[in-house]
């Protein structure tokens, strides 16, 4: 009898042991991710697929496309909530907005218009009709031109002044993500269909380069590193990031990442990118050298849809409806 009561007492002993030693360990802070998730955004009844997203940053308030649904949300940041909905649309693709005339510009795939709309109290401002696959926008404000890729490839040049189109950019094919060169001479064009990235003058309107995809495509997302003079896409087949020298389109490097890449961000402060793929993760690559992924974070399949705002310090993600949860809008902090 003494002996069992010895056996049960040593047994006892070392499961308190063992539980402390658990509990020092769950104590431990778990290392933080370069992005903590600081808000949920519930956007109310939105179904289907969120395109792309834009910002008021004077008002503090993000537009989202939801091209599903037909209409565009109009999120409050700072009360974290839904302010208003522009209705009636027509499967909004794009979204821009030009602070130096209050306006907001919707690109609508179902029908080819580019609406406008007046960014105080979001009243209808007008529209142009384009053409098929009214897609993204892009807001030059140093210059008054809101440029929009759109059909089987152009981009359209409108003035923001007069909200009226002024010029088209002839391209191969439909083109996806576009970014403007900060000193305002060149336009680099995701043009995946005709398996480029086409480079085109802004002064005369032409394309000047092609720079084709070698056993890649899907060449969708895309940002620039201007200081470091490259050139970021991201490819879908296979998942790469290609990284290309700004000045002649040279390959740098092809990194691994995430799957159905949509949108791609690089934010300077932390020398980082931010990739949004619809597998349901965000990847946190170094945008130097070595372009090593610092870290893959969890989201929810087909939320591919994001916007890093610099001014804010803030990533944004767009999470579409689930069976068990309405649609929402992510906010992400970088972390040092």
């Amino acid at each position: 009898m003494i002996g069992l009561l010895r056996i049960v007492a040593a047994i006892a002993a070392a499961f308190v042991a063992i539980s402390n030693i658990a509990g020092q360990a769950f104590s431990q802070p778990v290392e933080s991710l370069p992005l903590q998730l600081e808000a949920k955004i519930p956007l109310g009844d939105v179904r289907g697929r969120i395109d792309h997203m834009a910002i008021d940053l004077g008002r503090q308030r993000l537009f989202i496309a939801e091209l599903g649904n037909d209409s565009v949300g109009v999120v409050d940041l700072k009360g974290r909530k839904v302010l208003h909905r522009i209705s009636g649309l027509k499967e909004p693709q794009g979204v821009g907005y030009v602070p130096s005339t209050d306006t907001l510009y919707v690109a609508n795939a179902g029908d080819g218009s580019l609406r406008f709309f007046q960014g105080e109290n979001y009243s209808d401002a007008g529209r142009i009709n384009l053409g098929d696959d009214v897609d993204n926008i892009r807001v030059d404000a140093a210059a008054n031109r809101v440029i929009i890729g759109y059909g089987s490839g152009a981009l359209a040049v409108i003035d923001a002044v007069n909200r009226s189109k002024i010029a088209d950019i002839p391209l191969e094919d439909h083109p996806e993500s576009f970014q403007l060169s900060r000193d305002g001479s060149r336009i680099f064009v995701n043009v995946p269909n005709a398996r480029e990235i086409a480079v085109v003058d802004r002064s005369t309107g032409n394309q000047v380069a092609s720079w084709p995809m070698r056993n890649v495509a899907g060449n969708f997302p895309m940002a620039l590193d201007e200081e470091a003079g490259r050139v970021f896409t991201v490819f879908r087949n296979p998942a790469k990031i290609g990284v290309f020298a700004m000045q002649n389109g040279k390959s740098v490097a092809t990194p691994d990442t995430c799957g159905d890449a949509d949108d791609i961000f690089l934010d300077a402060k932390q020398h980082r990118l931010y990739i949004s793929c619809g597998d349901g993760s965000l990847d946190v690559v170094d945008s130097r050298d070595a372009f090593r992924r610092i870290a893959r974070v969890p989201t929810v399949a087909g939320a591919r849809t994001a916007l890093f705002a610099p001014d804010l310090d803030r990533l944004f993600l767009a999470v579409r409806a689930q069976r068990r949860a309405p649609a929402a809008l992510w906010i992400f902090q970088p972390l040092p």
